[in-house]
């Protein structure tokens, strides 16, 4: 496999001050490129649903590593799926397409497992992925994301440009976001318990009932395969990152009130929706085409943020 040696190259990281984005930034060091030659954009700065802002954003960047995105749980998603749909589309389109004007050499947009079907066979395999409609909560963000790899796919058939799609499982980790409105399962869960034990809460509600399934991926592991993937990995198919251990909603709820010392009865709201059923990748094409495997344990990963949460709760 032909590898990039990342110590000379200019390297543009959007969504590079986030939660995934600093991990990404720390193993792009790890992999040798240069502090002074790796480029954060910053919203503020560079509003990227706008053409223009992607352009100055490319300009003498020899790799883009696409990482911003407007995301939340399921409530956002319900509660703003335009916003949703057009943000990370007219992001994503653009980047790319100013990428590619700019004689960038190497594309890496990193996807989103809202992508696959609702009922895709578990564990997802990459080539399950236009097999049906996705999950109807996040459809719009998740169609608006694999828009993208089809763009890939289309400008490296006519004009040989080097972009590559990556499809991370959820994530997880010290310094995510624990914003009750928009936070994923894993913050949101470590938030309500450690609220509830400072009320001195004797019960715990929590969406859903429990059944679906989730595959979670230690945000370290998943910057390392996306570092391991920018230097490796040069195909146009999508390849997932995760780490093939499901777990049931209801089995991390118990893991977290465990993990937290919390005694209380877990209180299921069956009228709130479940979200997607399953959810467990199949991780052999990222092994076999860029050698990466998860090395993180899922209980010392929950441990570590909710460690970290606890030092940074208000």
């Amino acid at each position: 496999m032909t590898t990039i040696d990342l110590s000379e190259k200019r390297i543009l990281v959007t969504g590079g001050a986030g939660f995934l984005g600093k991990q990404v930034v720390n193993q792009l060091g790890e992999a040798g490129a240069q502090a002074d030659k790796i480029t954060v954009p910053r919203s503020r700065d560079y509003n990227l649903t706008q053409m223009d802002a992607c352009q100055r954003a490319v300009e003498q960047q020899d790799v883009v590593i696409h990482l911003a995105a407007h995301v939340g749980g399921i409530g956002l998603n319900r509660e703003k799926p335009a916003e949703l749909f057009y943000d990370n589309l007219m992001m994503g389109t653009q980047l790319i397409h100013a990428a590619y004007q700019a004689g960038v050499e190497k594309f890496v947009c990193v996807g989103t497992i809202c992508a696959y079907p609702k009922f895709t066979p578990v564990p997802f395999r990459e080539d399950d992925l236009w097999n049906g409609y996705p999950e109807e909560t996040n459809a719009p963000y998740g169609i608006a994301k694999k828009a993208l790899l089809v763009q890939l796919q289309a400008y490296r058939q006519q004009y040989g440009f080097n972009g590559i799609y990556l499809l991370p499982v959820n994530l997880y980790g010290p310094e995510d976001n624990f914003d009750p409105r928009s936070s994923h399962v894993i913050p949101a869960l470590i938030r309500k318990v450690h609220e509830a034990q400072q009320r001195g809460d004797k019960t715990l509600p929590v969406w859903g009932d429990g059944s679906p399934t989730r595959e979670f991926l230690y945000s370290t592991d998943a910057a390392r395969g996306i570092v391991m993937a920018t230097k490796a990995y040069n195909e146009s198919e999508p390849v997932n990152l995760g780490t093939n251990y499901e777990i049931s909603i209801k089995d991390l709820v118990e893991t977290i009130c465990e993990l937290m010392d919390f005694p209380g009865e877990i209180v299921w709201e069956t009228d709130k929706p479940n979200g997607q059923p399953r959810r467990c990748l199949d991780t052999q094409r990222a092994k076999e085409k860029f050698g990466f495997t998860a090395e993180t344990e899922f209980k010392q990963g929950l441990k570590n943020t909710i460690d970290w949460y606890r030092q940074h709760a208000e």
